[in-house]
């Protein structure tokens, strides 16, 4: 049986603002190494092929991804950085929580290849040790290969209050299986008492929220604990259709489908059961490096500390500082006298907050929806599948952009019923269609599209292309925008 990663890749980690924003979220951010979280996940079964005692020799697909609409293109793109393929984009149009993603997965799978093992992991997870990951995940698929519902859980290093437990019960005895339990209970994120009382007696492990199971094991579970689910589910993908690179499930029957974790909608239930023909859950216990960086102090703790105990990137100074975590994105950063501290700067906003109130941030993020401001979405730079846009500034009835347009790439065939527009060509050349007009622009050349007229911006040389967008009008929302074609499917 082919193994078949799937990565679900939802989530606004909204408790990593201002550098984590709902149209930009911490799975695509290059928060630990190189490489992005997203990628860091897609790379992570890299060096990995499968033998055992069970299934040998097993192909391991490309991934299958499940992500919100609105990140579609910033997804593929990562991928195509990596010079990887994908097995599949599905589309979700409003978030479900876990279970549901997966449910349409397994049911993708089903469709194009019978069955297949699913390796389910978040997208926004660190794992240090990758060869632990590798031993583990070999023997999850031996003991999922026999029918089992199989998690990770993560062999705690201290008593943590943010996590979930898993309870282990009797060690498993199935073929293939040498470090496998039998999954004796969930456990709702503790008090410190209760958390210290767990780590000390060996018995529990946090919860990774990373599973392995067969599409039709899983299936066969959510039809069986939750049936509304599964109906839905099978409804969203089965009046789905396929547009260009993505899959879209049907948005109407998605939005009907009840909201779980696949905790909630099928493994606590599988715990339950004590019939010998029913049903098994398996804990196998995981120690290589993870977190899942759920909050900046986290981002500290696998950082790379100085002698100080800081961990700093970007241009920051740090005087008399201790054990404080620093990120500069676009300026300098002068810290003095500070302990355990989180310092997060960008372009448009600047976190200063304790460590201890690290899960207090979601606090801002609530009051800046509240007043109906954007910083919780976007970032100064907002990525489009043509390349970006960052605004420079900003008063009444104006507005100044900075325009990247990749090579090869086009913006839509649009109009604006509030604003006109001034283009000056920095760098690269410029296509630009204005009404029945198709015309030219090399460097220092401009051009001005007049409110209420046809226009596209098109990129046709080798190297980016970068311009200054003047905006002037009554209003300079970016839902004034009608557009008449575009190869983005937007």
């Amino acid at each position: 049986m082919d193994l078949q990663p799937v990565i679900l890749s939802g989530g606004s980690g909204t408790r990593l603002w201002p550098l984590s924003r709902e149209h930009y979220p911490k799975q695509l951010l290059r928060l630990h190494g190189d490489d992005t979280m997203l990628q860091d996940t897609v790379l992570r079964l890299d060096g990995f092929s499968l033998s055992g005692d069970v299934v040998a020799n097993g192909a391991i697909n490309p991934p299958l991804v499940i992500c919100n609409e609105e990140h579609r293109f910033l997804v593929a793109e990562q991928i195509r950085q990596l010079d990887r393929t994908y097995e599949k984009i599905l589309l979700e149009p409003v978030g479900r929580n876990t279970a549901p993603a997966l449910t349409v997965a397994a049911l993708s799978i089903v469709a194009d290849h019978g069955d297949g093992m699913m390796l389910v992991m978040p997208a926004d997870h660190v794992i240090q040790n990758k060869m632990s990951f590798h031993n583990a995940v070999q023997e999850g698929f031996d003991v999922a290969s026999q029918g089992a519902l199989v998690t990770f859980g993560i062999v705690p290093t201290a008593p943590e209050t943010g996590y979930g437990y898993i309870k282990k019960g009797e060690l498993y005895t199935i073929q293939g299986a040498k470090n496998a339990f039998s999954l004796a209970a969930f456990v709702e994120k503790p008090d410190l008492e209760r958390a210290t009382v767990y780590l000390e007696s060996g018995e529990y492990l946090w919860n990774s929220g990373m599973f392995m199971m067969q599409a039709t094991t899983w299936l066969t579970a959510i039809e069986q604990f939750n049936p509304d689910m599964a109906q839905a589910c099978r409804m969203a993908y089965e009046n789905g259709e396929a547009d260009s690179d993505f899959y879209r499930v049907d948005t109407k029957a998605f939005q009907s489908c009840p909201s779980d974790s696949i905790d909630y909608a099928v493994m606590e239930h599988v715990t339950e059961s004590t019939a010998i023909d029913a049903l098994s859950a398996v804990v196998i216990p995981l120690d290589a490096g993870w977190s899942d960086v759920g909050a900046w102090p986290a981002l500290w703790e696998i950082g790379e500390q100085d002698e100080q105990g800081n961990v700093v990137k970007g241009d920051v100074y740090a005087f008399n500082t201790k054990n404080t975590l620093a990120l500069s994105e676009s300026r300098l950063v002068a810290m003095v006298g500070l302990e355990d501290a989180i310092v997060i700067e960008t372009a448009d906003a600047v976190l200063v907050a304790h460590k201890d109130h690290a899960q207090d941030i979601k606090l801002v993020v609530n009051r800046l929806k509240e007043e109906g401001r954007t910083q919780h979405q976007i970032h100064q730079q907002v990525s489009r599948p043509w390349g970006t846009y960052e605004g420079i500034d900003r008063g009444d009835r104006f507005q100044v952009k900075r325009i990247t347009v990749n090579p090869g790439a086009a913006l839509s065939l649009q109009m604006h019923y509030h604003r006109a527009e001034h283009w000056i060509v920095v760098r690269g050349t410029a296509k630009v269609t204005k009404g029945d007009e198709e015309i030219l622009l090399t460097e220092n050349q401009s051009t001005y599209i007049p409110l209420g007229v046809t226009h596209r911006l098109e990129n046709p040389g080798k190297v980016p292309l970068e311009l200054i967008e003047v905006q002037s009008g009554s209003y300079l929302g970016e839902d004034d925008i009608v557009r008449f074609e575009d190869v983005y499917g937007r």
